[in-house]
């Protein structure tokens, strides 16, 4: 077997319900249980392999995703003797069993390895040229933001999973392979639109495939450094249009149940996003009252915390895959990192997210117009802060920190005052241990 793919042999469905998925070191063939051809020759089979992928991902993906972060660049403060938060917010050497290091870092292969296999059977099977090209694109689309999740935390990543011993590229070439399926997708179902029967069995009018393809696009390619791109495609996103994971009393808000579920929280949210006293927050902001519910109360190493709102405030609330406004932040930075910077162009696309009052999702600073420094360096701060508070717990913090050029951490264990304490997180033990490709240990 290979170890980070996901046990074929537990991949069980039925044709109304979704897959359960289970990570494993051995497998133990189980004679009633579908085998992967067999999840993957039917049409039912591979509907539901799709929205096994989709949930795995909107559920312990995302999990790991917002939180490691958070901890490490202080978007959040741990409220639990768990070792592995006490390990994310003391930083330092992690060891590389931290549940969350190896959480992230497996379940993103997970996803790649079914997307990979939907991808590669979806042409196999009698079903309409719209279900199929839906299920390549929705393939692509997941593949691509697995790889972009890894891409922003660790320093090297694997891209494919069907080979023994995958080989690790660097995080940029990541970035561009993921932006690559993401043109795949777009080529995919521009060819042949989405048919009905894929609206209605996985996008349930809850996900905007050409909308979402086009934010990856643009947050990829800013993370790669491709400015132009970047601009190009947030300019495409429809910002009325929304694309959200929804969630019920089976499959909780992954956040939520982090935070609120039991009355046993694992983090808070930090008080003034966990941004530092030199970036100051208008009060006025209506940004701060939509995520953060007022609590003057400490955490165990003492660093102020607030309650979490926003959308993490029930087990069903649901999380969007992207926020409008983020295409306006990207617009805006990708003009000031272009070869000739464009600052006009950034303010105009910052004024866009300042003064918002009709977001789709809410999420509205309500403010005046940007009236500060114009220069470069200036408006990437203003950029930045913007970037903390709008896009808060989604997951781009320690990307952001690194690519801000925010100080760099130390490998000083419990130094609370730094913006972050690691660069990227090592590499599981359990990736070490069954490819002999895996890299060294970041530093730090």
């Amino acid at each position: 077997m290979k170890f980070y793919r996901y046990n074929t042999y537990k991949l069980m469905f039925l044709l109304t319900t979704v897959l359960a998925f289970t990570s494993c070191e051995t497998d133990f063939e189980n004679p009633n249980a579908a085998t992967s051809d067999q999840v993957f020759s039917s049409r039912e089979g591979i509907l539901a392999a799709t929205i096994g992928m989709q949930e795995l991902y909107s559920t312990s993906g995302v999990r790991y995703i917002v939180e490691t972060p958070a901890i490490t660049t202080r978007e959040a403060g741990i409220t639990t003797t768990f070792q592995n938060m006490i390990d994310l917010e003391d930083g330092g050497d992690i060891p590389n069993t931290n549940s969350n290091v190896v959480g992230l870092w497996t379940t993103m292969l997970r996803v790649i390895g079914i997307a990979e296999d939907i991808s590669a059977n979806a042409a196999t099977i009698d079903i309409d040229p719209g279900t199929q090209s839906g299920l390549i694109a929705y393939a692509n689309l997941y593949h691509a933001m697995s790889i972009g999740a890894m891409a922003q935390n660790y320093e090297q990543v694997i891209v494919a999973t069907s080979e023994d011993n995958p080989p690790f590229v660097s995080r940029i070439e990541g970035f561009n392979t993921a932006i690559t399926l993401l043109n795949e997708a777009k080529n995919t179902i521009t060819a042949n639109p989405i048919s009905a029967e894929f609206e209605t069995e996985v996008l349930r009018g809850e996900i905007d495939l050409e909308n979402t393809i086009d934010a990856m696009l643009a947050r990829f390619n800013l993370y790669a450094g491709n400015y132009d791109a970047a601009i190009a495609a947030a300019s495409e996103v429809d910002q009325t249009s929304t694309s959200v994971f929804t969630y019920d009393s089976q499959n909780l808000n992954p956040v939520w149940s982090r935070v609120y579920q039991n009355g046993t929280p694992n983090f808070k949210p930090r008080d003034n996003f966990g941004l530092p006293e030199s970036f100051v927050i208008d009060e006025n902001d209506g940004r701060v009252e939509f995520y953060l519910i007022p609590l003057d109360e400490l955490n165990l190493n003492q660093l102020p915390i607030e309650d979490l709102a926003g959308f993490f405030q029930t087990e069903s609330s649901e999380i969007p895959l992207y926020l409008p406004d983020e295409m306006n932040l990207i617009i805006a930075e990708a003009n000031l990192r272009s070869a000739s910077p464009n600052t006009g162009a950034a303010v105009t696309a910052l004024n866009l997210v300042l003064t918002d009052t009709d977001d789709a999702f809410g999420v509205n600073a309500n403010l005046p117009a940007y009236a500060g420094d114009t220069s470069v360096d200036a408006l990437l701060d203003e950029v930045y802060k913007n970037r903390r508070i709008e896009l808060f717990l989604t997951g781009s913090s320690l990307e952001d920190s690194r690519r801000f050029g925010r100080p760099e951490p130390t490998p000083t264990v419990q130094n609370f005052e730094e913006e972050r304490n690691r660069n990227f997180y090592p590499y599981p033990n359990t990736e070490r241990d069954n490819n002999t490709n895996t890299p060294a240990d970041p530093a730090i």
